[in-house]
């Protein structure tokens, strides 16, 4: 009897192997061949796991995915779910990828941007999830106005976009080495003091 496979497995077991690849080698690393030995798989089971082009697209996802769990986890272990402060702070230090070990998805992450300018495909999905990001930050905003620990008269449009700047410009300072997962987590802290009532 066949040996039953876990498709879903396999796709982030390959999305894994391109995320390291492009960490330690850049984008130009993510060959068919090395992504299967990365992986440890054959390169028809990568060719029969992603469509042309689409483990680099499914990587982006992955990263997202993974951030958006660790979120979840944080905010289940903490308690915070109750707190819109802390829901805003774990939200944030998760899109900055400012936790300790992401740095290589930092720049994974600031590799999928630069290849976004000249890639359209690439592009719509690195648009699709700043949108989802920023439509989550102004939600926050918006609940912790509601909940009172955030100033009623911030404008929750403009808060979120410029949040939304900072976790952008602290993966790349995290990617290049500019400054420690710690500092920009610390930074977080302190730029999201002034909403607080």
């Amino acid at each position: 009897m066949p040996r039953q496979i876990d498709h879903d497995a396999r796709r982030r077991q390959i999305a894994e192997a391109v995320c390291e690849l492009i960490a330690e080698h850049g984008i130009e690393a993510v060959t068919l061949r090395d992504v299967a030995a990365r992986a440890g798989v054959s390169m028809g089971a990568v060719q029969r796991a992603f469509p042309k082009d689409g483990m680099v697209g499914f990587a982006l996802d992955h990263i997202v995915a993974q951030a958006h769990q660790r979120a979840a986890s944080r905010i289940e272990d903490s308690g915070a779910a109750e707190s819109a402060r802390a829901l805003l702070v774990i939200s944030m230090q998760e899109m900055a990828l400012a936790g300790p070990g992401q740095r290589a998805q930092a720049v994974v992450w600031l590799t999928f941007t630069a290849q976004a300018a000249v890639r359209e495909q690439l592009a719509g999905l690195i648009r699709d999830h700043h949108d989802k990001g920023l439509g989550l930050l102004v939600w926050l905003i918006q609940h912790g106005q509601r909940t009172g620990e955030i100033h009623s008269d911030a404008d929750a449009h403009e808060e979120a976009r410029v949040l939304h700047a900072l976790a952008d410009g602290l993966t790349q300072h995290i990617a290049l080495g500019l400054t420690t997962p710690a500092d920009a987590r610390r930074l977080i802290d302190y730029h999201t003091r002034h909403l607080w009532t």
